[in-house]
């Protein structure tokens, strides 16, 4: 009697082996993991203590959706593949407008409402969005990556030098001024006043230089973050050189802990153990506007998704079905409605863990098993979450050049793919798109004239990107299946 042979996507490796390779995954994909929750928590003004919350809710629900996609589900979700889930950065525009617009906890209900509704669609159109490739290029994806890492650039930028507004804005107002402004406020609200009450909303303009914004040494930091990843990614091997942004950030942390700009405290105070608990900010706000912008923020990811398991199916010589797709691509929508409950974000597969398997050769999807249980098990200290909000905005600064300009340089690699030498047409498209999806960086007050209804679709230049491209690409070249274009496309993404 002869064994069955088991396909190496299926293999079953040492619980020691499977630990040790579970761990590069997770270490792979930490940084970026964590960045999504750290950016939309402070454009919502949470506090320490909420961020950190949310940190733990995205490693917990990370390690949950990576569990289902790499096991299976039912026969409704789970590609059976090594795939690492983790919070798409396709997302993070659309979410820091809509705590820009509404902070607090009234905000992070509509988002996770948005969240939670567009999981809900996601699941039902997962069938339907796996045949849409045809409608995704590489002309088309490679534009909305690069977009992607444009726009997220700016967030690694304020992150070095302050934000435009609040206690770091390059500028403040003359307290002088403020002092006069205030005097003459009391005055004209006396009794018997002849001082002309004041305009309302009248306000001082800010003109004095703000010593927090660009302080020198917080410059300082950033930059030896940013040579600290350069350096380990020129000469470190192997998997140590995949790890350049997370050991840039240790090395940061160390540094800014030294200067006294990074403390403890919140670390001391956090318990060492912590359930998540779903719907923190209270039941969340289901706005069908901005359930439609998630959603199509979902249909992008999906599309993006989609390559990716087709890319990653060649690479573990395991065939691909439009069933094993749809399976796929609805955990993407589960994740992003357990993401929703938990108060976290939309969920995707992670690109650079799929550049790991084809790295390490290793390609039993009970690796990324024991990576999902390793992220269950961090997303249940919250003092690891307190470890990471503590980090200096200027630490993480500099990691984020490299990691958002690293997704604008995938959606680079991918148009240099693309065929501009004889077809004139995806010049345009590409140019149109680039300049349409830089609109709300450039001109953030396009909207104040429009109906307010509609300003959550297009406050987003990823999504005005995205719709500019496929329609102009369909207008241009028409929808033509070419699966070989999308894996390649899928293999040039390292980053999200």
């Amino acid at each position: 009697m002869t064994d069955i042979a088991v396909h190496p996507v299926d293999e079953r490796l040492p619980n020691g082996k499977l630990a040790a390779l579970g761990l590069q995954h997770v270490l792979v994909m930490y940084a970026g993991a964590v960045a999504v929750p750290l950016i939309v928590g402070r454009a919502l003004k949470l506090s320490p203590e909420q961020v950190a919350m949310l940190i733990s809710a995205d490693l917990f629900c990370c390690g949950l959706v990576t569990l289902i996609q790499s096991l299976g589900a039912t026969q409704w979700f789970g590609i059976k593949l090594p795939v690492m889930m983790g919070v798409t950065f396709a997302s993070v525009a659309p979410m820091v407008a809509m705590a820009n617009a509404t902070p607090g906890a009234a905000g992070a209900q509509l988002i996770f409402g948005a969240i939670i509704g567009s999981g809900v669609v996601a699941i039902l159109i997962a069938p339907v969005v796996s045949r849409m490739l045809r409608f995704f290029p590489p002309v088309v994806t490679g534009t909305i990556i690069a977009v992607i890492g444009i726009s997220l650039m700016r967030i690694g930028i304020n992150w070095i030098f302050g934000n435009p507004f609040g206690p770091t804005a390059p500028s403040v107002v003359n307290p002088e001024h403020a002092k006069w402004l205030a005097d003459v406020t009391a005055a004209a609200s006396a009794a018997g006043s002849t001082v002309p009450p004041l305009p309302k909303g009248l306000a001082l303009v800010a003109t004095v230089p703000n010593p927090k914004y660009a302080d020198l040494g917080g410059i300082g930091v950033a930059a030896l973050v940013l040579a600290s990843v350069l350096l380990i990614a020129r000469y470190g091997k192997g998997f140590v050189a995949n790890i350049s942004v997370l050991l840039g950030i240790v090395i940061g942390g160390a540094v800014a802990t030294a200067l006294g700009l990074m403390n403890f405290d919140k670390v001391a105070k956090a318990d060492w153990f912590g359930l998540v608990l779903p719907l923190q900010f209270g039941m969340p706000v289901f706005d069908p506007v901005l359930i439609l912008t998630m959603s199509l923020v979902m249909v992008v990811v999906m599309i993006e998704s989609t390559g990716m398991f087709l890319a990653l199916g060649e690479m573990t010589s395991k065939a691909v079905s439009q069933p094993d797709l749809a399976r796929g691509l609805r955990t993407d929508g589960l994740g992003t409605l357990i993401g929703g409950l938990f108060n976290t974000f939309p969920y995707t597969s992670f690109s650079q863990n799929v550049g790991l398997v084809a790295l390490t050769g290793v390609r039993s999807r009970f690796v990324c098993v024991a990576g999902g249980i390793i992220l269950i098990v961090l997303g249940l200290l919250p003092k690891m979450a307190a470890l990471v909000e503590s980090l200096p905005t200027v630490v993480l600064g500099g990691a984020g050049l490299v990691m958002f300009g690293m997704v604008a340089a995938t959606g680079i690699r991918i148009l240099a793919g693309v065929d501009f030498k004889t077809n004139r047409f995806n010049a345009l498209v590409v140019a149109i798109s680039l300049g349409i999806g830089m609109v709300p960086l450039i001109a953030p007050n396009f909207k104040q004239w429009m109906p307010h209804g509609i300003h959550p679709l297009i406050e987003s230049g990823i999504l005005l990107a995205s719709i500019s491209a496929v329609l102009l690409n369909l207008f241009f070249n028409g929808a033509r299946a070419d699966a070989s274009a999308a894996i390649a496309a899928a293999k040039q993404a390292d980053a999200h």
